[in-house]
């Protein structure tokens, strides 16, 4: 399946759109005039620079979204298959890479292990598959967000703008990140990192939001809505996403994650997270499934 452009595609015929598949790359502006600025003017802000990878074998796909993220400033590469995207990826490090998971030969999962294997690159994952289990794959792989086809091109846009945002969010001044402590787990905001009983947590960029926004708030549900907002910053997407990321998550941080007892299912509600006596109280009137959370009915987290 193909994302359907509407008829007037951000820049078509121009940038990285109209490349052949393969490890060429191109950069394209913001289509329209920029204003020109006066003598009195301040100076006008320039959106910082993103180096985005996109790999698909489908060429409409591939031309499609790099189209969409050129015409949206970003500078854009393109590969059909995974060892032309390594190849990509090896000669420049790009800021973030759309990968397509079901590639000839060597397939998006692959791919995406052997980039983590030389650090850090936040990952969108593009699929046809909605079977969850992919996406708990492609999580624990090392992805960052996943969108299944079809798609909008323009939402895709979006996804990339928010997973950026807060790759190259401004670091925390020193001695003002106040460490975020309890339940064995210590997070750094400022050095984004964490540990759970002194041992290193080796957490995506979402799962990182994630534990730390519910250890500023513990004690307290979310719905999977407000997760959503406050944690991707997205008033719009599968709430799926978050149910996964949970998940993840607590086979990261449980004990047994089989049987949670730090990041809680509310029955009808969300989630919550319970920090030990002592630490935190958790809030009254709130009702908790049983042992592993089984008892969410159709479409409650799990």
């Amino acid at each position: 399946m193909q994302p359907a452009p509407p008829a007037r595609p951000a820049s078509e015929g121009r940038g990285a759109a109209s490349e052949a598949p393969g490890p060429a790359s191109a950069s394209a502006s913001a289509p329209g005039p920029a204003p020109v600025p006066g003598p009195h003017d301040g100076p006008v802000p320039v959106p910082v620079p993103g180096h985005v990878l996109v790999v698909d074998d489908d060429p409409t796909v591939s031309e499609v979204v790099a189209g969409y993220l050129a015409g949206a400033g970003y500078e854009v590469a393109r590969a059909a298959d995974g060892p032309a995207a390594l190849e990509c990826f090896a000669r420049r490090r790009p800021d973030l890479v759309v990968l397509d998971l079901m590639l000839p030969g060597m397939d998006g999962f692959e791919v995406c292990r052997r980039m983590r294997a030389h650090g850090r690159v936040p990952v969108i994952m593009l699929t046809a598959r909605g079977d969850e289990d992919d996406r708990i794959l492609g999580l624990e792989t090392g992805a960052d967000d996943y969108v299944t086809k079809p798609f909008s091109p323009r939402e895709l846009v979006l996804r990339v703008d928010s997973v950026l945002r807060r790759a190259h969010a401004a670091p925390i001044p020193a001695g003002r990140s106040a460490l975020l402590e309890g339940a064995g787990l210590v997070l750094d905001p400022a050095a984004r990192s964490a540990t759970r009983e002194g041992a290193v947590l080796a957490l995506t960029l979402r799962e990182f939001d994630l534990l730390a926004f519910l250890l500023r708030h513990p004690g307290r549900v979310f719905t999977r809505e407000e997760l959503m907002s406050e944690v991707w910053g997205w008033d719009f997407g599968d709430l799926s996403t978050v149910t996964v990321h949970v998940r993840r998550l607590r086979g990261k941080v449980e004990a047994d994650p089989a049987r949670p007892e730090l990041i809680r299912t509310v029955w009808g509600v969300g989630y919550r997270l319970d920090l030990p006596p002592g630490d935190a109280l958790a809030g009254p009137g709130d009702v908790l499934a049983g042992p592993g959370d089984a008892l969410a009915g159709p479409g409650e987290p799990a």
